[in-house]
């Protein structure tokens, strides 16, 4: 049995498995993780599998229409988006016109939250596997190959006539070390130069020690439609040895990146992590998601393990917002996190957002204050963009906060984060040009330039990733914003 897994065409550098998908300012791509890990877990069960990846390679519709009718899979899964979903389907249907007697499933955060909705858009879609799909997928094929009860796929929701079937959820997968390396699919299928990150060194290879995020956060996408809030982890010798693979096998990266939603949640587990690939003498870069409150002790073997930075949610500078949004974190802490970061010479990438539940002017300006206080390496600014699915869509969505129920507005026509929602004081336009000006403020200052001059010139290794990065941020940084004026 053929299966095609597709990450489909849309725009040129669409980073659609990313959280908040969008062509973005600094050329970051994301690897097709998830539907990396299922084509993994398909072709070690035997399938004949092909993984195409058409924003990173630059394929357009005609040329997966081309590949598809020259592969005829007999399972097409799509991985989708929120401001892709329409053009996710369209594509679904040109496939679905070719190889007509082929099974469309979509997977992704959008299509898990919305099943119902995603179904009724098109007939020619067949189904939506839900949630972590990685054996929904397996019981999926095995169940067409032999011609079964679709009913017995837990984690789907499919067509069965003019009626929508919703089968049980699937449990979490909790033995992780039981499904292969992503990096082995990746190279099977995908060139890693493709992708990048501006917190990694390039090019890097992403992949996870963990999946499911135990914090409430309300934003946060990932644990509330796809892996789940429960923290489910691979051994570290399971990690260790992929990191021995990769290293083995892409001479060529630079750097690891751990895309956990949060890798840090055990501190004692970081140290066990630290002290094998220490044990191992492997020597790589790599950089992780993390959250604040880590000690300056298990920092430092982190350090020496090769951890080069974090990326951290620091998200506002007022106490009041942080709680609304459930973040669990004190700005105290935040404080504490940074000497103890620097202290051990971990850089660490800053992310800030605007227009939170309780948002005003004068809580836009505390975050601004605190993230020149904290002074990061490098922030990101940026208005909140909330998902179906999420705390964070309902609530704006019951406030008529939402601007508009077209999909395709989460972006701009060239692919840029757009701005949807509005707070009670504050319009969607007054959160961009906060986020604009934020900066600017940040990065244009005398002292943020030299730190970055005198950081090259000392670590020449991060030249290669600061000016990827820069080449087209800085256009955007100079000009300001690219959204449109109005919403």
């Amino acid at each position: 049995m053929k299966i095609l897994l597709l990450n489909p065409p849309f725009l040129k550098k669409f980073s659609r498995p990313q959280r908040s998908p969008a062509v973005t300012k600094s050329g970051t791509l994301y690897f097709p993780m998830w539907l990396a890990y299922a084509a993994g877990v398909l072709g070690e069960n035997g399938y004949d599998v092909d993984l195409i990846d058409a924003p990173a390679d630059g394929c357009s519709i005609d040329e997966i229409i081309g590949k598809t009718k020259k592969f005829q899979p007999s399972l097409i899964v799509l991985d989708t988006s929120t401001p892709s979903i329409y053009n996710d389907i369209a594509v679904a249907v040109r496939l679905k016109e070719i190889c007509p007697s082929s099974f469309i499933t979509l997977v992704g955060t959008h299509v898990s939250a919305l099943p119902d909705e995603t179904l009724n858009i098109d007939k020619k879609v067949d189904a939506v596997a839900r949630y972590e799909y990685d054996y929904t997928l397996l019981d999926l094929a095995k169940t067409l190959n032999t011609q079964g009860n679709l009913r017995n796929v837990s984690g789907l929701c499919f067509r069965e006539g003019n009626t929508i079937i919703h089968n049980p959820a699937r449990s979490y997968i909790e033995n992780l070390d039981e499904l292969p390396f992503v990096s082995t699919v990746y190279k099977k299928f995908l060139k890693i130069e493709n992708y990048f990150n501006p917190n990694a060194l390039y090019p890097m290879v992403t992949i996870t020690t963990s999946r499911g995020c135990p914090f409430p956060c309300t934003f946060c996408v990932y644990p509330q439609t796809l892996m789940g809030r429960g923290f489910r982890v691979r051994s570290v010798e399971n990690v260790v040895a992929e990191m021995e693979y990769i290293r083995e096998t892409f001479p060529q990266a630079k750097a690891i990146f751990f895309e956990d939603d949060t890798m840090t949640v055990n501190k004692n587990r970081c140290k066990e992590l630290a002290e094998l690939i220490i044990k191992k003498k492997l020597s790589i870069s790599w950089t992780a998601n993390a959250r604040i409150g880590l000690d300056y002790e298990t920092m430092r073997i982190l350090k020496k393990a090769g951890c080069r930075s974090f990326c951290v949610g620091f998200e506002s500078g007022s106490q009041k917002i942080l709680d609304n949004m459930k973040k669990k974190a004190k700005l105290e802490e935040m404080e504490s996190f940074m000497a103890n970061a620097r202290k051990a010479g971990i850089l660490i990438h800053g992310c800030f957002m605007a227009g939170l539940p309780g948002e005003t002017k004068e809580t836009l300006q505390e975050t601004l204050n605190l993230a020149k206080k904290l002074n990061p390496d490098t922030v990101q600014f940026y208005p909140v963009m909330v998902y179906p699915g999420t705390e964070a869509y309902a609530w704006y969505k019951e406030r008529n906060l939402i601007s508009t129920s077209d999909y395709k507005q989460w972006i701009t026509p060239e692919g840029l984060h757009n701005t949807v929602i509005s707070t009670d004081t504050l319009s969607s336009e007054e959160l961009v040009r906060f986020c604009d000006h934020a900066r600017r403020e940040f990065y244009l200052r005398p002292s943020y330039i030299l730190h970055k001059a005198i950081q090259m010139v000392i670590s020449p290794r991060e030249i290669r990733r600061t000016f990827k990065s820069a080449r087209t941020f800085f256009k955007y940084l100079i000009r300001g914003s690219d959204l449109p004026e109005k919403v």
